[in-house]
């Protein structure tokens, strides 16, 4: 049952998210890391505020210690960042963190980081997944070679794993609580001296999530006053999707504008991505929000390279890229895709409209907190409001308008989806001349007027999701309308 998406392995709490899928999974990582002779390096593993994370990496890390793998825990609730800098910085084979990141408050999951502090790829998570299905056939032949009915009830999870306390008192498992070293790291890349010449007032969303520490910590050193909001421990998130989107963060605009904040900075739940509102109180698409930043790193930061986007994420960036001389890549949905490619042609940035980014020197992954800090230093640096730099580049590339829907569905509907647009290879009869058609995640049409539409089935949750970009916004609207009436959806 355990499957790995493009975000790490979901499920819903109870259902599939148990104690002995937890433990199936880790012990799946356990004998990875033993073939592959990595097991003395250790592990670290760290887990964010939904309702069984501490106790679901407690759970993982017996089962690592039981092998013999020193398993370094982090003793307080943390950004999925801070794991995959510290693999990174302390040269881990492996990290583990308990997210379901920005899905509904129901689910819980786990996030597994390589050598480097990258999202773990499709071969990684394909052999994670052959040795959890070598453990089930091993203990299935077990139960039948002892009569043990009982082991269909536990899900086929016969292993016998220390006790934590034990476990810790013999050293192998470690609490650790790293947070200082990763935000000394933040503080050190960006102009702490210029934000604080600014002034700067910022108000501070986590959604009930785990940034609120950290973002607080970044700006307090920087002098600036910080006004908080949804930052209690919340593990139904407010009853809300723990999501940075225009239709999450209205408390956030209000609180903007009647605090006449700089800023409104808002994290999803385990603070990998992002969402911003400007000082008009509009909510900035995390599209805008990678634009800006390349604009500002290659234009007045003098970087120079090119930048990295998946298939669903604004084309601006191309523009942006075309108008110093650079390139962007196009690569398919999953952070994995973005940082390889990243790594491959030394980009200057890489990101996904959903809301995740980095930047070239910093961490393999996804970064909320530090792209809220580069933000925020941007503004200090370059004397402007968001709202006007972002004029600046439209006024120098051109507007473009992106429309976004999303599509619950059964079973029997997604396999005739699929069955339309990936084997017939169907498309909806369009207004528009097709420049090309790629297949290569989901279905993605290329309009000659530099328009696009991409229809794809999502790898964190269980729907479809209709992207369309166009010149216009009427335009981008009636291709969505249109592939809604052609899938029946």
């Amino acid at each position: 049952m355990i499957k790995f998406g493009t975000g790490g392995w979901r499920a819903i709490i109870g259902d599939e998210f148990t104690k002995s899928n937890i433990q199936l999974l880790a012990q799946g990582l356990t004998d990875k890391m033993q073939a592959e002779g990595v097991a003395d390096k250790g592990i670290v593993i760290g887990y964010d505020r939904r309702f069984l994370s501490k106790e679901a990496m407690q759970w993982a890390g017996v089962v690592f210690a039981t092998a013999g793998i020193k398993a370094y825990l982090i003793n307080q609730s943390g950004p999925t960042p801070l794991i995959m800098y510290y693999v990174m910085r302390h040269e881990f084979p492996y990290g583990m963190m308990i997210t379901a990141s920005h899905n509904p408050a129901v689910y819980n999951g786990i996030k597994v980081f390589t050598y480097g502090g990258r999202d773990a790829d499709e071969t990684q998570t394909q052999d994670i997944e052959h040795y959890i299905a070598a453990i089930m056939l091993d203990q299935a032949a077990a139960c039948i070679e002892t009569h043990r009915a009982v082991c269909a009830d536990q899900n086929g999870q016969l292993a016998e794993y220390m006790d934590y306390d034990t476990a810790k008192g013999q050293g192998l498992i470690e609490e650790i609580y790293p947070l200082n070293e990763y935000l000394d790291n933040i503080l050190a890349a960006v102009d702490v001296n210029a934000i604080r010449r600014a002034g700067f007032r910022i108000a501070i969303d986590p959604m009930y999530g785990v940034s609120e520490t950290s973002l607080t910590m970044i700006f307090h050193t920087a002098r600036c006053e910080v006004v908080t909001i949804n930052e209690r421990h919340d593990t139904l998130f407010g009853g809300k999707l723990p999501s940075p989107s225009a239709a999450t963060l209205h408390a956030l605009q209000n609180c903007v504008l009647d605090k006449h904040c700089d800023i409104g900075i808002a994290t999803d739940g385990d603070a990998d991505r992002i969402g911003i509102i400007d000082d008009t109180g509009r909510f900035l698409h995390p599209n805008d929000i990678l634009v800006l930043l390349y604009y500002y790193l290659v234009k007045y930061k003098g970087w120079t390279g090119p930048a990295v986007r998946n298939i669903a994420t604004t084309h601006m960036l191309d523009r942006v890229a075309e108008k110093f001389g650079q390139k962007c890549y196009e690569v398919p949905v999953g952070f994995k895709h973005i940082s390889a490619k990243m790594n491959e042609v030394d980009a200057v940035i890489g990101g996904e409209s959903s809301g995740g980014l980095t930047v070239r020197g910093h961490i393999k992954g996804k970064d909320g907190i530090y792209a809220a800090a580069l933000l925020v230093e941007m503004m200090a640096r370059v004397g402007r409001k968001l709202s006007e730099i972002y004029q600046d580049i439209e006024d120098e590339c051109g507007s473009i308008y992106m429309e976004e829907r999303d599509y619950k569905f059964s079973q029997e509907k997604k396999d005739a989806i699929k069955k339309t647009i990936m084997t017939d290879k169907k498309l909806p009869e369009l207004p528009f001349e097709v420049d090309s058609v790629s297949y290569q995640d989901g279905c993605k049409v290329y309009f000659a007027n530099s328009g696009w539409v991409v229809c794809r089935f999502s790898g964190t949750e269980p729907l479809l999701r209709i992207f369309c970009e166009m010149p216009e916004a009427e335009d981008a609207k009636m291709v969505c309308a249109l592939y809604e009436h052609f899938l029946e959806l």
